[in-house]
């Protein structure tokens, strides 16, 4: 499932210590080893516009542990009639799934933090085996997706996507069934958004997250 263990390249400062705003690191560049390097200690980019590259190990993590998933009644209705109306395969277009993710408009938000930059370099993940989607299609066509970064300790959910109702929770449900099946327990959500916190998305502390991938 993953790929070899990546060169380290970026020196992050411990990630236990106190930040302002969440912000771990400035600068550097979205290779395949820096990722790797980041996720591995509990650490992501978020870009923000008109700023350097930003890292961030906020004080607050989003997680969902699976023994607490509860989704909504509505969906759990709405998936016992409509589920077979749709197929879920797995790393079949990553490529189609991030970009539409890029594209997907978001009430409240304007833009996107996927720009060019962090789309290639997320792609460029997948093909080295530490990216993975899962895809919903309905009549052949892809109507909502979820992408996900594999690390060597945990899985993050990263962004999903939606062109028919409840497509993406359908994405995010399907997703849980995965990992559990391969043994996770738990899955990064890293925010908690208002879909995640309808599955059982919660906020842990920072030192409870990264004692829960070992990083010292």
């Amino acid at each position: 499932m993953f790929a070899k263990k990546a060169r380290l390249v970026l020196n992050f400062p411990n990630p236990r210590e106190p930040t302002n705003e969440g912000v771990i690191g400035i600068g550097g560049t979205l290779t395949v080893d820096n990722l790797v390097q980041a996720y591995d200690h509990g650490i992501f980019p978020w870009p923000h516009d008109g700023y350097p590259l930003l890292w961030f190990c906020p004080d607050e993590r989003g997680v969902i542990d699976f023994a607490d998933v509860h989704p909504p009644k509505s969906f759990l209705k709405w998936y016992r009639k409509h589920r077979s109306e749709f197929v879920i395969t797995q790393n079949t277009c990553f490529r189609d799934v991030i970009r539409n993710c890029k594209e997907q408009v978001r009430p409240g938000q304007q833009g996107t933090w996927i720009n060019s930059k962090m789309q290639r370099a997320y792609n460029e993940m997948h093909l080295s085996g530490y990216a993975m989607s899962l895809e919903v299609w309905q009549n052949g066509v892809l109507v909502g997706g979820i992408y996900a970064v594999q690390s060597q300790k945990y899985v993050s959910c990263e962004s999903m996507f939606f062109k028919v109702s409840n497509a993406s929770k359908l994405a995010l449900y399907e997703l849980i069934q995965v990992l559990k099946s391969w043994g996770h327990t738990w899955m990064d959500i890293q925010m908690v958004t208002s879909v995640c916190e309808s599955f059982g998305g919660k906020l842990i502390h920072k030192d409870e997250f990264l004692d829960r991938i070992n990083v010292e």
